[in-house]
């Protein structure tokens, strides 16, 4: 196959998390990589993110393990708890019982650590190559390769990624404009320092309060030196689309009157100067994600709302499988297809699920009533079709 020869790389545009990772696995199968990120610099404003089994898998078969286990922290289990009265509502196990169960931990890690980790994996290989300032204004097919145009150069490759997030410019480029859809949910989010708060105050685990129409979820990240806090609010009126919108800390405060002691102690201790809100937006399922030798990954193809933190999973996950449909293929177009057959319906399913979530959590009486003792007496863990698939064995598992 000629994709990995010097003169033919991957291009990947977009330099998050799903393209990084896109970047180190086809790095590591011995490809010639180019990724372009319109910003100055790879990085994310600080924010948690929860990395389940299902892609830590695949980061430690990148070389990552090491990195991630002086970053993260393990959480011994999640629960669910009652917005006023704090009552536990519903709880699963993860530390030890994860790697068990899965064979890979749970791990909540802060999204800037994360990201430098993927950056600092990146450059150890030398056919990676990591192009910030890189704005990607075109593309175009030829009868055997891809070119796309950067600045005022065209760059040629076998095959081009769109990694490049909900406001994708490549599926712009391939499907035409289309505007994602404004959930009539906007999020608070903001870092407590372990330190301000009262000893023990904060289990080891991932929680979350649900209340009539907001939800608040927090963790430990950065080794459990942090308490990552995102809250959640249905709100019409308010639609902007960014991570960098400073909030009021005093809004927030009012968003949250009459809630758990708990959650009230989170807010007060929060820093006012790193206080952040965005509208949450996603878009439907496609029903198809490339053409040719061009295809779509992550949030340019299913913006998965944050709801059962799967997001980046997604991603992660995406980039395992299209570099094993891709790395024994005698055609790029035939290899592209099969990726995207494998993963539509994944996707999809999270996608609805998150969706599913938004309106569950957000119940009211006597509706959540209803909800709370159908969680109490679930058996198992309903995320276990999520935690146990293997993405470094798909294109097998498909043959």
């Amino acid at each position: 196959m000629t994709v990995g020869a010097p003169d033919r790389p991957v291009l990947v545009v977009g330099g998050g998390i799903g393209g990084l990772t896109t970047a180190l696995a086809f790095g590591r199968r011995g490809f010639e990589v180019h990724l372009f990120e319109q910003a100055g610099h790879f990085g994310e404003i600080g924010a948690g993110i929860q990395l389940s089994p299902n892609c830590v898998r695949v980061l430690f078969d990148l070389g990552l393990e090491q990195r991630l286990r002086n970053i993260a922290f393990v959480p011994q289990g999640t629960e669910m708890r009652d917005w006023k009265n704090g009552n536990v509502i519903s709880t699963t196990t993860l530390g030890a019982a994860a790697v068990r169960t899965y064979g890979f931990p749970y791990f909540h890690v802060h999204r800037a650590d994360l990201m430098e980790a993927l950056v600092a994996r990146a450059r150890e290989l030398p056919s990676v190559h990591l192009h910030p300032n890189a704005r990607c204004d075109a593309f175009d097919q030829t009868r055997n390769g891809v070119e796309v145009k950067i600045g005022r150069e065209w760059v040629s490759g076998a095959l081009l990624v769109g990694a490049d997030g909900i406001h994708s410019s490549v599926r712009t480029g391939l499907f035409g404009a289309e505007s994602p859809r404004f959930t009539g949910n906007i999020a608070w989010r903001g870092m407590v320092p372990v330190e301000r708060l009262p000893r023990g105050l904060i289990n080891p685990v991932a929680t979350v309060w649900m209340g009539p129409g907001k939800h608040f979820v927090h963790y430990y990240v950065r080794s459990g030196r942090l308490v990552n806090c995102v809250c959640v609010v249905e709100r019409r009126g308010w639609e902007v689309e960014s991570w960098t919108e400073r909030g009021e800390l005093s809004d927030l405060k009012r968003d949250f009157v009459g809630w758990h002691d708990t959650v009230q102690e989170l807010i007060r201790n929060m820093d006012d100067e790193a206080c952040y809100r965005w509208a949450l937006f996603d878009r439907n399922p496609m029903r198809t994600w490339g053409e040719g030798r061009v295809t779509l990954l992550g949030d340019a193809c299913h913006p998965t709302l944050p709801f059962m933190a799967q997001g980046a999973a997604m991603a992660i996950e995406d980039a395992a499988v299209l570099v094993g449909c891709v790395v024994d293929a005698d055609d790029v177009t035939e290899a592209l297809m099969r990726y995207e057959s494998l993963r539509r319906s994944r996707t999809a399913r999270v996608q609805l699920g998150s969706r599913s979530n938004a309106k569950l959590f957000h119940l009211r009486p006597p509706y959540a009533w209803v909800r709370n003792r159908a969680l109490g007496n679930a058996k198992g863990n309903p995320m276990d079709w999520v935690f146990r698939y293997d993405a470094l064995s798909a294109v097998r598992a498909e043959t």
